[in-house]
């Protein structure tokens, strides 16, 4: 059984991983379970209040995502050069490091063991100074190295004075030029030669225009100047790869050192997201204990609106290891018995709980059955899976295990229902466990009453105003109310007296407080049936040949489907494969009947309506729509 899902835990794992930084935390939220060792357990929770505590001194720590540096570290390591911005990113992290050392510092003012951290953490100064000088801009800086500087320096005269080459020879050649400018083609300067004046123009032609009229001529002095760029463009990428690996050198000799950053800083992440979950909740840190005792003053269910939760007032061990809540429907059983199950688990995960005060004892299994668990797939009806879920419950449940079930029985006849929720009462009372279970049934009450360790509940209910107050009373059996809610909507009290005397005897009907005559039940009008007249001829006709039933279609003795039944005219439609035809009763002999074809019930519109027509017929059963359904016209 997936106990998380079922009191949606797993909703608050949610909330929590969406508060972390990095990949790593948000896998450990993920595989976070409860923790069985005290001593563990409890620096888990002081660790929480302590981030809680930085963060609200300090605002929120300075954490960033290392999904990417893993992967770059282990580039760096193999010996592979790193790109510029791959090191950039070496340097962003190293930042981030440097201000988070600066948090936790400021951190130690108040003594706080997390801030303490910051002694496992090193910037690594000279890496990131390093890498911050030669790399900017997602490439190597021009004053990375002197050689660099100079070779840049070199590229740039060499590239203007390909331009004024080529402008000086334009400007004495201007009657051949097809243009006032010059123009790059394959990364070479050339100017625009008029086609017929070829000739004129000592070089080589790179390029030509569309309509061939002109031609794209690299001067042979332009020429000579190319050459010694493309040497000196050599040079300045053997320089860039000379810094990049030397810069690649010095982050893997400092990959051990990174490798301890990375870990303090998911570290650091996990323990502040239990921090942040704690203030977004409003949550306080809870007291740990190994007697068996759980007492929680204004609970709440973390996952509902403050504003309009009501607290919960809770409390058992010692001389209560079983409560048995009743009330009225709707009336919040099921959320209290979530509450105090989520309130024990997240305290076991490490986490505050969302309480005024609560005291919460360790468990070593939690175990539920909540929900009908109704499983088509599996054959399962809503009482079976009841059942399938209690008996896992039994075979797991100990002294220490903490087990909450809902509707206790329900799903079966009554009578037989309430005869095995006191056998699971009592096999949970053998077991030592402690248990919450919910009930409408008067005898699990008054079983309750008299069972040692076992003590009934009740969820309040305001019979003025027909609502649920959401408050739990411990020590009083409750009551379901429907009768009183069934009078303030309106049900006749002569009704009521039957339903009392049925439930609870003819000696309960002088008692019950429903003797005045009430509200009666005003019939109103109703439209009247207008039967048709009989139609002559083969009065059975109409009931011929019915909906599904496989027919033989003759003469050419073809297999169909009838997907309308016989008419007025002696006329049915029948489905032949890849087409629907309307055809005389005559010409149609019964193959199988649809009884023996089909269930009971069955949709015959999967099989004789368009997928187009069945969602708009879907359509007008919920709402008003102005599609059509479209047929073919009558015969």
């Amino acid at each position: 059984m997936n106990i998380e899902k079922q009191i949606e835990f797993d909703k608050i794992k949610e909330m929590w991983a969406a508060l972390a930084v990095t990949e790593r935390a948000r896998q450990q939220i993920a595989g976070t379970s409860c923790c069985l060792d005290e001593s563990r357990l409890r620096k888990e929770l002081r660790d929480t209040t302590d981030s809680r505590e930085l963060i609200e001194k300090l605002g929120t720590p300075p954490l960033q995502n290392l999904s990417e540096i893993r992967e770059i570290l282990t580039v760096s390591e193999k010996g592979d050069c790193l790109m510029p911005h791959q090191l950039e990113h070496v340097e962003t992290v190293l930042a981030g490091i440097r201000r988070l050392k600066t948090y936790l510092d400021r951190g130690k003012q108040f003594e706080n063991p997390v801030a303490y951290y910051e002694e496992n953490l090193d910037a690594l100064e000279e890496l990131r100074e390093e890498i911050g000088r030669q790399i900017r801009g997602g490439r190597v800086d021009d004053y990375a190295s002197r050689e660099l500087g100079q070779i840049r320096r070199r590229i740039t005269n060499c590239e203007e004075q390909m331009k004024q080459k080529a402008e000086q020879i334009m400007r004495s050649h201007r009657e051949s030029m097809a243009d006032s400018y010059c123009t790059l083609r394959g990364g070479r300067v050339c100017v625009p030669v008029k086609k017929e004046c070829k000739l004129k123009i000592a070089g080589s032609v790179i390029d030509k225009s569309a309509t061939g009229n002109t031609l794209f001529i690299e001067p042979a002095g332009v020429a000579r100047y190319y050459e010694e760029l493309q040497q000196l463009r050599i040079g300045e990428e053997n320089e860039i790869y000379r810094i990049l690996y030397t810069l690649t050198a010095m982050v893997a000799a400092s990959g051990a050192v990174m490798d301890e950053n990375i870990r303090v800083m998911e570290k650091l992440d996990f323990l502040f997201s239990k921090g942040k979950l704690s203030m977004d909740l409003g949550a306080v840190e809870p007291s740990v204990n190994t007697e068996r005792r759980i007492v929680l003053r204004d609970a709440r269910h973390p996952l509902m609106d403050r504003s309009v939760n009501v607290p919960l007032q809770f409390a058992m061990g010692e001389n209560v290891r079983g409560i048995v809540i009743t009330g009225p429907n709707t009336g919040g059983k099921t959320v209290a018995i979530k509450t105090v199950m989520l309130c024990c688990m997240m305290a076991q995960c490490g986490l505050h709980v969302t309480c005024g005060e609560a005291d919460i004892c360790m468990n070593s299994d939690y175990l539920c059955d909540i929900g009908d668990g109704q499983n088509i797939a599996e054959n399962l009806s809503t009482f079976s899976a009841h059942i399938k879920n209690v008996l896992e419950v039994l075979r797991e449940a100990n002294r220490d295990s903490l087990v909450i079930m809902d509707e206790l029985g329900s799903g079966t006849d009554p009578a037989e229902g309430m005869g095995i929720a006191v056998a699971i009462l009592e096999k949970l009372r053998e077991s030592g466990a402690l248990f919450l279970v919910t009930t409408h049934y008067p005898e699990i009450k008054e079983y309750a009453e008299k069972a040692p360790d076992i003590m009934n509940a009740r969820m309040t209910f305001d019979r003025e105003t027909l609502r649920p107050t959401y408050q739990m009373v411990l020590g009083e059996a409750g009551e379901s109310c429907a009768f009183y809610i069934a009078e303030r909507l309106g049900m006749p009290h002569e009704m009521l007296r039957t339903a009392v005397r049925a439930a609870y005897g003819e000696d309960a009907v002088n008692t019950c407080p429903f003797q005045e005559e009430g509200a009666r039940i005003e019939k109103t009008k109703a439209g009247r049936i207008t039967k048709a007249r009989k139609p002559g001829g083969d009065a059975n006709l109409g009931t011929k040949y019915r909906l599904g039933d496989s027919v033989m279609v003759y003469p050419e003795k073809k297999i169909g489907i009838v997907c309308q039944p016989v008419n007025e005219k002696g006329v049915l439609r029948v489905q032949l494969q890849g087409k629907k035809i309307w055809i005389n009763h005559k010409r149609v002999k019964l193959h199988v009947a649809a009884t023996q074809l089909y269930p009971e019930d069955y949709d015959f519109s999967i099989l004789f309506e368009s997928v187009e027509n069945r969602k708009i017929l879907h359509d007008m059963e919920r709402k008003y729509t102005e599609e059509t359904v479209r047929y073919e016209d009558q015969p």
